[in-house]
């Protein structure tokens, strides 16, 4: 890459989804390319086309097989949405120089204050349940996406240590946070006052899922990258 040109733009997607139904179908790989821009949009592991292993075991390296498919083109842009969004962030942490700028959807108060995944393992893994409404919407994307309950369980139930202050501290990259006001993961300010640069898009009316393919979340995400 020279300096006169755009690094790609690595995509990584929610859990349950995958990069064909996060980024394809809605339109986001056609308007990066539009803007002239690489894009990377890759598969996280228990999901799409990646390996699907049962055990939580298997899923220690989910940073480490995003970073492998961007090896040798560093630093690039990237954006993440919910689950993708954490991935991103504990790469930027862990090693600062990976990204130049971070788009980062769906995701807010939850990154310092994890939620417990066992209501949506629950969901996956029990007869359904009407109470639980989140986990319900997570069952069926999973189902309507041919995706393998076991897997996402373990993906859930993956060992991760709690990310910090102080990890937040070293993301080197501008940083751009969208969240709906209607997400749980709501609100954001936390988050990016933990960050030592970055700004907050709140999307008025906007629920979790619905971030994503919300025009107004394309239109700021292209304009943080320079589209």
């Amino acid at each position: 890459m020279t300096q006169d040109q755009d690094p790609p733009v690595l995509l990584v997607h929610g859990f349950a989804s995958s990069a064909e139904h996060n980024w394809r179908l809605p339109g986001w790989l056609d308007l990066l390319a539009d803007c002239g821009r690489e894009t990377i949009a890759v598969d996280l592991p228990g999901h799409g086309t990646a390996p699907k292993p049962a055990d939580p075991a298997g899923y220690q390296g989910v940073e480490a097989h995003v970073a492998t498919a961007v090896q040798g083109r560093e630093p690039l842009d990237a954006i993440g949405f919910s689950a993708g969004a954490h991935v991103l962030l504990r790469l930027a942490a862990d090693q600062p120089g990976t990204f130049r700028r971070l788009a980062l959807l769906g995701i807010g108060r939850g990154v310092l204050e994890p939620a417990d995944p066992e209501p949506i393992v629950a969901a996956l893994t029990s007869e359904p349940d009407p109470e639980n409404v989140s986990g319900m919407v997570f069952r069926r994307l999973a189902d309507g996406l041919g995706n393998d309950r076991d897997a996402l369980v373990a993906f859930l139930r993956r060992p991760q240590r709690p990310l910090t202050p102080a990890d937040l501290a070293r993301v080197a990259a501008q940083v751009l946070v969208v969240l709906g006001d209607q997400d749980p993961a709501s609100p954001g300010d936390g988050l990016v006052a933990a960050l030592p640069d970055a700004r907050l898009v709140t999307l008025r009316g906007v629920d979790h899922f619905g971030t994503p393919a919300d025009v107004r979340c394309m239109q700021a995400v292209l304009g943080f990258l320079g589209c």
